[in-house]
């Protein structure tokens, strides 16, 4: 950009680029929506009203939003490539995201984060990213990587690094943990803003860890939570990914008072979400569906992310900001038609027009370093009642439940006939040859298992299934694939999909990666599994920061307690 040209343009003084005429422009920092021409120049908007041009494009009455921005995302959860990811969620309207690599980054350290610049560089997407502080997430797992603050601290000054990623760690803010606390000094000295994560707190502990200068939160599930989060003066960032869904339970508390301190992020969204649903533009639809007003809906996933992350010349169309917009025609209906990156169509009636993929791909090394040898997944039976995980629909957070276990010759085992399996994680960073196990309630699996090397955030192999010789089969897949997800019964692979690069993202087209995820989650239900996508509710079963009973490689973990509790229980 030459700024003196733009000056010179927006003037009137110089033919601008192109001139699209017949617009109806949604004003997200006026609230209105102005019948007029947009006059683009250098990538940039200048000005309103007539101009001299090169070239007009007639936008026929039709309305230009900004550019959708997605305030919190894990590219590494649609399991496909920086550039697929663009290729997927460009045509829905969505210009840039701020995505955390941390699940790249709990596999591979700072390559990782390395990674993920070089792959995201000369997209027609703005790819931002938030510096991952959570690396491991808890000290409770074998990790794959460990990204104290004295390695974190070189990234900071990167022009696209915007904010420091999700602090998981609440309980080391809240008890002033010098290791946490460096990490959040390092970032306020850089005035980069602080996400947050901190499901379910309230009252004191929720102070405390406000007081700490972190001022957004997307992990919120209910209205009460929520206004508390906003009144202590947080950002909500209100998510809808495929494995949390909380937009419909938090759309009660959008309104003219709060919206301004309102976000709409995806968190995780397997491709089949985003292809058949939508991206941020499914959240506005989807609100205004609700009766939150259209510019409103629009303004939260636009201008309101953009402000946060001190996003300057992203998320409004006014004079010298980027020309990202997108050109609908129905204001209750917002399906893009057309979307423009620095004034230059790259998507059109759900299709890419540009290509996405405008480098080579970066390689990665192996990841998978699973301990050689037989893998044991038995457990022998020490008391009569076992903990059980259960899942909640629609949620990442779990309950959990006493129940008597079935024992059969001395052991533990399945108990499809109430819907009691065995779930185990498998070490994969460092040979520990580290297995937890237990069992979990929700996945009504009748036969077979289903594994995966996706699994937040230390990303081990997690497996659940009836028998243990096919939960062994399944994960044997992983490992020869370099990382991936399998579906397994009587000792054969119905169905894989290889994830090679960290185990995490695949290198093929996402049409691609979406048939092969299809394929999986049909054959799991024909297993017997009706959880909608069983992946992604398996993955967050071994997250120890998100309540209330996880599962990692060192055993069953009490987030509640914040300590792993034994399988067995004496009583119920």
């Amino acid at each position: 950009m030459h700024l003196k040209n733009l000056i010179v343009a927006a003037r009137g003084e110089l033919p601008v680029d192109c001139l699209f005429i017949n617009a109806r422009i949604i004003n997200v920092f006026s609230g209105e929506i102005i019948s007029g021409s947009i006059a683009v120049h250098d990538g940039h908007f200048v000005g309103f009203g007539d101009y001299p041009a090169c070239r007009t494009v007639d936008l026929k009455g039709r309305f230009v939003a900004p550019g959708l921005i997605d305030a919190h995302v894990h590219i590494e959860s649609s399991m496909t490539s920086v550039a697929e990811f663009a290729r997927a969620v460009l045509p829905r309207g969505t210009t840039a995201v701020v995505a955390d690599p941390h699940e790249i980054a709990n596999v591979m350290g700072v390559d990782g984060i390395h990674y993920m610049l070089a792959a995201s560089e000369n997209l027609p997407m703005n790819v931002l990213f938030s510096l991952p502080s959570c690396v491991p997430a808890t000290a409770m797992e074998t990790a794959g990587a460990v990204l104290d603050a004295e390695s974190l601290r070189p990234f900071l000054s990167h022009e696209r690094i915007v904010a420091l990623g999700e602090m998981m760690n609440f309980p080391g803010v809240i008890g002033g943990d010098d290791y946490v606390i460096q990490k959040i000094h390092d970032a306020r000295l850089h005035r980069k803003p602080l996400d947050g994560h901190a499901p379910g707190l309230t009252g004191k502990p929720l102070s405390a860890y406000v007081s700490s200068g972190i001022s957004s939160d997307h992990e919120s599930t209910n209205v009460m939570e929520a206004m508390e989060k906003l009144r202590s003066g947080m950002h909500l960032m209100i998510r809808e990914g495929t494995g949390a869904k909380n937009l419909k339970d938090l759309l009660p508390i959008v309104n003219a008072k709060t919206a301004h301190q309102i976000m709409w992020c995806t968190d995780d969204r397997h491709p089949q979400d985003i292809c058949d649903q939508g991206h941020i533009d499914f959240m506005i639809r989807t609100a205004i569906d609700s009766g939150i007003d259209p510019v409103t809906a629009i303004r939260i996933g636009t201008l309101n992310p953009a402000r946060y992350f001190g996003l300057h010349r992203l998320g409004g169309i006014g004079p010298g900001r980027k020309a990202d917009m997108v050109v609908f025609s129905d204001l209750h209906r917002f399906e893009a038609e057309q979307v423009y990156a620095a004034g230059q169509l790259v998507a059109e009636n759900g299709r890419m027009v540009l290509d996405a993929t405008a480098h080579e791909p970066v390689s990665v090394p192996s990841t998978m370093n699973v301990k050689p040898g037989p893998i044991d997944f038995s457990i022998p039976a020490q008391t009569e009642n076992t903990r059980v995980m259960s899942l909640i629909p629609g949620q990442i957070v779990t309950g959990q439940q006493v129940v008597p276990a079935l024992i059969e010759k001395g052991a533990a085992v399945s108990d499809p006939a109430r819907d009691i399996l065995k779930i185990a994680v498998v070490e994969r960073h460092k040979g520990t040859g580290n297995v937890g196990k237990g069992f979990v309630s929700g996945f009504k699996l009748q036969k077979g298992a289903l594994a995966s090397s996706v699994a937040h955030d230390s990303h081990h192999i997690i497996v659940v299934g009836v028998t243990d010789a096919d939960m062994i089969t399944a994960v044997r897949r992983i490992i020869a694939m370099g990382g991936g997800l399998a579906v397994v019964c009587d000792g054969k692979i119905l169905e894989d999909l290889p994830l090679p690069v960290a185990g995490l993202m695949a290198m093929e087209p996402l049409d691609i990666v979406r048939t092969q995820s299809d394929a999986l989650i049909h054959a799991a239900h024909a297993l017997g599994v009706r959880i909608p996508d069983p992946f992604m509710t398996l993955s967050f079963l071994a997250l120890p920061v998100i309540p209330e009973l996880k599962i990692t490689d060192k055993g069953l973990f009490d987030v509640i307690q914040f300590k792993h509790v034994p399988l067995f229980a004496d009583s119920k």
